[in-house]
C-alpha cells in the first residue's frame, strides 16, 4: 500500500518537473490574461476572467483558449481576398442596388458590407416539409451548381434524403459542395461523407482543417458555424432556422410539432447567399471555388432584399449593432421570435427603451426547452422583461425554433441568428432582411397565427415562481456570455 511517505518522496524525487509544469501552467495563465486585457470586450466578462486565470490558472489557462480566445483574422484575410468590398461596385455595374433602401437603412448595409438589392421574389416557408419541399425541388432543377450548408446534418431519414437527391444530381453532372459545422453535425458518421464524396460531391467539415491539436485549433472549437443556406445554380436560395434531420419535420415524438420557418429569395440576392458560402468553403478548406461573375442577373421579381452575413471574423459585434439599431428605430410594433432569449446589456437597454416610447414589444419565445440551461436562463431574462412592460408570449403548439423579427411595417428579417450572445458574437450567422410591404405582410399574417398558439406570461407567474426556480434560472443567467 502506498503510503505518505512514499508520496512525498516521490514528489521531492520529481520536484524539478512539477516546477517546471507549475510555471508553464502560470506563464500561459499571464499569456492569457495578457490577451484578455488587449482584447476585451466587456470589463465584466474580461474582469471575470482575469480574477479566473489569476486565482485557479488551472485549469482556467486550458480553458481559456477554448472558450475566450478569438482567433480569425485568416478568414477576415480570405474575405478580402474574395473581394467583398467590390461587391457593391458590382452590383452597382450591373443596376441591381436599390439606393433608397439602402439609403434608409445604412446600419445594416454597412454591417453586411452589400447593398440591398432589387429584382427578388420572397416567399416564406412556414415549418419543415414545406421547407425541405422546397429545397428538394430546388435541388432537383439545379443545372450547374449547389451550394449546401447547415449547421446540423443527421444521417437519419431526411438526412438519406438529402444525400440521395445530391447524388442524383451529381450524377447529373452537377457540381455540389456541402459544408457542415463540426460540433453541430458531431453524431454524423463517416460513411455518411465517404457516399458523399464516391458520387463526386465536395464535402466538407467548417473546422476540418482547425482542429483541436492543431495551431489554433482550441480558439475555435467555441465558435460555431450556425448559416443554413442552400444555392442552387445561384439563382435561387433557401435561408432560415431549418436544420437537416427529423425532428425539423416534426417528427420527434419528445417535440412533437417543430414551429420553424424558412425563406426562398429567387433573384440577385441569391446570388450574394452564395458568395456568402464561398467565403466559409475557402476558409474551412483552403479551397477557392470558381468564380465567374456572370455578365447579367436574373431579376424575377421586384422585392429588395440585403444578405447579411455575420460572424466572429468582424471587427466589431456587428450583428448585434443591426439588431440594436431595428429595436431603436422602432415606434409601433417590435415582434421577436427566437427559441433562445439570452440578450446582452445593449440589447435588454434597447428593448427597454422602446417600451418606454410606447411600442408593442412582444417576444415569442418555446413554452418547453431543448437546452435544459439556455432555457433557464432565457426564464431569467424574460421574467426581467416582463417587470418593465415588454410582453412575453409562450408557444403551446410543439417546440419554437423560428429566428423572426418584424418591426413596424417598415421592414423583418429571417435568418439563422438567434436573440443571445452566441449568436451575435460568437457564432457565424446569416439574416436576410425584407423591407418591402409584400414580404412583410406575409410575416405579419405567419406572426398573427403563432400567437394565436401562445399563451402570454403574466407578472403574477413571474412573481410566484419558487425560491429554487427562482436560484436556477438566476445562476444561468450568470451563464449568458457562454450560452
Amino acid at each position: 500500500m502506498i503510503g505518505i511517505d512514499d508520496i512525498l518522496r516521490t514528489f521531492i524525487a520529481n520536484f524539478h518537473i512539477v516546477a517546471a509544469i507549475t510555471g508553464a501552467v502560470y506563464l500561459l495563465a499571464f499569456v492569457c490574461a495578457v490577451r484578455e486585457v488587449m482584447n476585451s470586450r466587456t470589463s465584466q466578462g474580461s474582469i471575470a476572467w482575469i480574477l479566473a486565470l489569476a486565482l485557479l490558472p488551472f485549469p482556467t489557462a486550458f480553458l481559456y483558449p477554448v472558450l475566450g480566445w478569438k482567433a480569425f483574422d485568416d478568414y477576415a484575410t480570405d474575405r478580402i481576398r474574395n473581394g467583398r468590398a467590390a461587391r457593391p461596385l458590382r452590383a452597382k455595374d450591373l443596376a441591381l442596388i436599390d439606393r433608397e433602401t439602402s439609403h434608409e437603412w445604412p446600419v445594416q448595409v454597412k454591417v453586411s458590407e452589400v447593398p440591398f438589392l432589387n429584382g427578388n421574389t420572397v416567399e416564406v416557408l412556414v415549418d419543415g416539409r414545406a421547407t425541405f419541399d422546397s429545397i428538394f425541388e430546388g435541388i432537383a432543377k439545379a443545372k450547374e451548381y449547389l451550394l449546401v450548408q447547415f449547421y446540423i446534418v443527421r444521417d437519419d431519414a431526411l438526412g438519406k434524403e438529402l444525400a440521395e437527391r445530391l447524388i442524383e444530381r451529381a450524377n447529373a453532372g452537377v457540381k455540389v459542395y456541402l459544408l457542415y459545422d463540426d460540433i453541430g453535425s458531431t453524431g454524423m458518421p463517416k460513411r455518411y461523407r465517404v457516399e458523399l464524396r464516391k458520387a463526386g460531391i465536395k464535402v466538407a467539415g467548417f473546422n476540418q482543417r482547425h482542429k483541436f491539436l492543431r495551431i489554433f485549433g482550441p480558439t475555435r472549437i467555441n465558435y460555431r458555424n450556425h448559416r443554413k443556406i442552400v444555392v442552387a445554380d445561384g439563382e435561387h436560395a433557401w435561408v432560415g432556422g431549418h436544420n437537416v434531420g427529423v425532428e425539423y419535420l416534426g417528427e420527434n415524438p419528445r417535440f412533437g410539432r417543430w414551429r420553424d420557418t424558412h425563406v426562398r429569395v429567387s433573384g440577385p440576392a441569391a446570388l450574394a447567399c452564395a458568395l456568402l458560402f464561398r467565403e466559409d468553403w475557402e476558409w474551412a478548406t483552403g479551397e477557392a471555388l470558381p468564380a465567374t461573375p456572370p455578365e447579367t442577373v436574373a431579376t424575377p421579381g421586384d422585392q429588395s432584399v440585403l444578405v447579411m452575413g455575420s460572424g466572429p471574423a468582424d471587427k466589431l459585434e456587428e450583428c448585434a449593432i443591426a439588431f440594436t439599431d431595428i429595436i431603436g428605430r422602432a415606434r409601433e410594433r417590435l415582434w421577436i421570435v427566437s427559441p433562445y432569449f439570452v440578450p446582452d446589456t445593449d440589447i435588454r437597454t434597447a428593448l427597454f427603451a422602446a417600451k418606454l416610447r410606447g411600442v408593442d414589444v412582444r417576444v415569442m419565445l418555446p413554452d418547453e426547452p431543448d437546452h435544459k440551461m439556455v432555457w433557464l436562463a432565457s426564464i431569467a431574462h424574460a421574467d426581467a422583461m416582463i417587470e418593465h412592460g415588454v410582453s412575453i408570449y409562450r408557444y403551446q403548439d410543439g417546440f419554437l425554433h423560428q429566428k423572426v423579427v418584424l418591426m413596424d411595417d417598415q421592414i423583418a428579417s429571417i435568418g439563422s441568428v438567434n436573440f443571445d450572445n452566441r449568436s451575435f458574437a460568437i457564432n457565424f450567422e446569416i439574416t436576410l432582411w425584407f423591407p418591402d410591404q409584400q414580404a412583410i405582410d406575409q410575416i405579419e399574417a405567419m406572426l398573427i397565427e403563432d400567437f394565436k398558439l401562445c399563451r402570454q406570461v403574466e407578472l403574477p407567474e413571474v412573481k410566484g415562481r419558487s425560491l429554487p426556480m427562482r436560484f436556477l434560472t438566476q445562476a444561468a443567467r450568470l451563464l449568458s456570455p457562454l450560452l
